[in-house]
């Protein structure tokens, strides 16, 4: 294949899973990277796309872009094609019989490769999937992560009769915590065929180092993500800008609009709040940074700020931001919102702080308590990396998951 290596089919005493993406892989999703990677060796992974991006970041074996492949055939047409591909009317023909194609392109893949299991990732995916499926014997696993939750069937009631449909197939629903499996059922999939599991995160990368701060230097808060509403960023602005007036602060914005160009809008309001509360002197836009860059950014700040809200078109975290989990388990002091499951991965005055959704006074005030609490740090942080080690360490994580293949296999 032209964006992988297809390898001969894997060992027959393997459990083979093909997992399903629209796009492998936006370069926020490290976590769903780490997930497949980390499965352990008795489990041969297959990836089927419809396009590839950053392959340079998240490169794989076995990788079938239907896009890729697709150009390849049309050779010296290509070009034609995509102009008239992009067009409106015409366009719209070509784009949907291209998903017709891409159902077919992946049922060929189940059946070249012996594929036991389907493992669809985003509930869209998973009803988009279900031709590909059918008749095949692969049993099927859909995860949930947050806008196929709550954004879409609330903006398109179409997708409540499509998730319907899916439920009555589909093996296994997996999402991140009891809050998304509340929604999931609500949404009229059988209880039984939910499965809360956990994204994990690799420990081994996390070097734990409880922060210390001093009485009068400046606070040092982090917030990282891309620019969707749902992250409430202008929110954590404001917050921030309320404890400045009293307290020297340093505050550093990882992210940015994402790739396809949408969130200009709120990237504005995140700039608006910036210019009203004064702080351009004191805040850094680092833009889109690697993972690694990332934990080193954490290494060097004290609070890390995720102020999540439910955004007007009813899109939400669904779970809990994996980058929560990951700055729990480096040490850093959290303070979030109480935000779908935020509250299962940060213990309100246990292992962090949390506030009601759209309050940025609540938010300084916790921003406050830490400047006054110093000497709550070390235990906070002992506590929130107890926590993030024994339900989000990725090893478990992949091992559950594993066993959840091989059972269905077994079933």
């Amino acid at each position: 294949m032209s964006a992988g290596v297809t390898s001969p089919r894997a060992d027959s005493a393997s459990t083979r899973v093909l997992h399903s993406f629209p796009l492998w892989l936006p370069r926020t999703q490290t976590w769903l990277y780490n997930e497949i990677v980390g499965l352990p060796d008795r489990i041969t992974n297959h990836i089927s796309c419809i396009d590839t991006w950053n392959l340079d970041r998240f490169g794989v074996p076995r990788l079938s872009s239907f896009s890729a492949d697709r150009d390849e055939w049309l050779g010296s047409l290509k070009e034609p094609y995509h102009r008239v591909r992009d067009t409106r009317g015409v366009g719209f023909v070509a784009r949907t019989l291209e998903r017709g194609a891409f159902q077919a392109y992946q049922r060929r893949a189940v059946r070249r490769n012996g594929i036991q299991v389907v493992h669809s990732h985003f509930g869209t995916v998973g009803w988009q999937n279900l031709p590909s499926i059918v008749g095949t014997g692969a049993r099927h696993v859909v995860t949930f992560y947050g806008y196929d939750v709550n954004r879409v069937p609330v903006q398109f009631a179409r997708w409540r009769r499509r998730y319907r449909t899916l439920f009555r197939t589909v093996d296994r629903v997996l999402c991140e915590g009891p809050h998304m499996a509340r929604c999931i059922e609500k949404l009229g999939c059988q209880p039984e065929k939910i499965r809360v599991h956990h994204l994990g995160v690799d420990l081994s990368a996390l070097d734990f180092e409880p922060r210390n701060s001093l009485p009068r230097a400046p606070l040092r808060i982090l917030m990282a993500s891309s620019f969707h509403e749902k992250k409430g960023i202008p929110y954590g602005v404001a917050a921030v800008g309320m404890l400045n007036r009293d307290f020297p602060i340093a505050l550093t914005i990882v992210g940015d609009s994402t790739e396809d160009g949408r969130c200009s809008d709120e990237k504005g309001r995140i700039q608006d709040a910036v210019r009203e509360y004064g702080l351009q002197d004191v805040t850094t836009f680092l833009g889109y940074i690697t993972h690694a860059e990332l934990l080193e950014q954490a290494r060097s700040h004290h609070v890390y700020l995720a102020p999540s809200v439910t955004a007007s078109d009813g899109d939400t975290e669904g779970g809990a931001p994996v980058s929560v989990i990951e700055m729990l388990g480096t040490g850093m002091m959290v303070v979030a919102t109480r935000h779908c499951d935020i509250p299962n991965v940060v213990h309100h005055g246990e292992s962090g702080l949390l506030a009601p959704e759209r309050d940025p006074e609540a938010l300084a005030r916790h921003l406050r308590w830490l400047v006054d609490h110093p000497d709550a740090w070390t235990e906070m942080a002992r506590a929130g990396r107890r926590h993030v080690e024994r339900e989000f360490d990725l090893r478990v994580q992949s091992e559950r998951l594993a066993a959840m293949y091989e059972e269905l296999v077994e079933g």
